[in-house]
C-alpha cells in the first residue's frame, strides 16, 4: 500500500501514537494542561503588545508630538504642556515596560494608576465624555499584573540585588557588574 492509501488507524492506535509507551492518563492531560498553558501565555503576551502599541501609538504619541487636540485639552484642565508632556512620557514608559518580561507586573499596576486618574478627570472636567475608556483599559491591565505577579519578587531581588552590590563596590572600591545586565 502506498502512504496515500494507509488505512486509517482507529482511535485507540492514534492515541497510543500521541503519547509515549507506557503513559497513561495522567500524561495526556498533562500535555493538554501544558498546551492550554502555553496558548494562554501566547494570548497574554498578544494582549500586552497591542495594550503597548496602544499606549504608545495612540495616547503617548499625540501628547508628544503635542497635537492640537491633545495641547487643547491639556489647557482645558489647566496642566499646559507640562503636564501633557510627563503625562506622555508615563504613557510611553508604561508601553515600553509591558513588553520587558521583569517590569511586566508593575507596568501594568502604574498604568492603571494612570487609568484611575484619567477616569476621574474624565468625570470631573470633561463630564464623562470618554470616561469609560480609561476603565475598560484597566480590566486587561489587572489581568497581565495579576497573571505575571510572579515577576515581581523577581524584580525586587534585582532592585535589593542592586543596592546591596553598590555598597559592596563603595566599600571595596571594586567594580560590581550591575543587576541590570546579568
Amino acid at each position: 500500500m502506498s502512504e496515500t492509501t494507509a488505512p486509517v488507524a482507529g482511535a485507540a492506535s492514534t492515541a497510543s501514537l500521541a503519547q509515549p509507551a507506557g503513559s497513561g492518563p495522567a500524561v495526556a492531560g498533562l500535555v493538554t494542561v501544558t498546551a492550554r498553558r502555553r496558548r494562554a501565555r501566547m494570548a497574554l503576551r498578544g494582549l500586552q503588545v497591542l495594550l503597548a502599541l496602544f499606549y504608545a501609538v495612540a495616547s503617548a504619541l499625540p501628547k508628544l508630538i503635542a497635537h492640537p487636540t491633545a495641547a487643547e485639552s491639556f489647557d482645558k484642565l489647566g496642566w499646559g504642556t507640562a503636564g501633557m508632556y510627563t503625562i506622555g512620557v508615563l504613557e510611553l514608559a508604561g508601553a515600553v515596560a509591558l513588553l520587558v518580561p521583569v517590569l511586566q507586573s508593575v507596568a501594568a499596576i502604574a498604568l492603571s494608576g494612570l487609568m484611575v486618574g484619567a477616569f476621574v478627570v474624565q468625570l470631573t472636567a470633561f463630564g464623562g465624555e470618554n470616561a469609560a475608556t480609561p476603565l475598560v483599559l484597566i480590566v486587561p491591565l489587572a489581568l497581565i499584573a495579576w497573571a505575571r505577579r510572579d515577576r515581581n519578587a523577581e524584580l525586587l531581588r534585582l532592585v535589593r540585588g542592586g543596592k546591596r552590590a553598590a555598597r559592596a563596590s563603595a566599600g571595596s572600591g571594586r567594580s560590581v557588574p550591575s543587576a541590570w545586565g546579568q
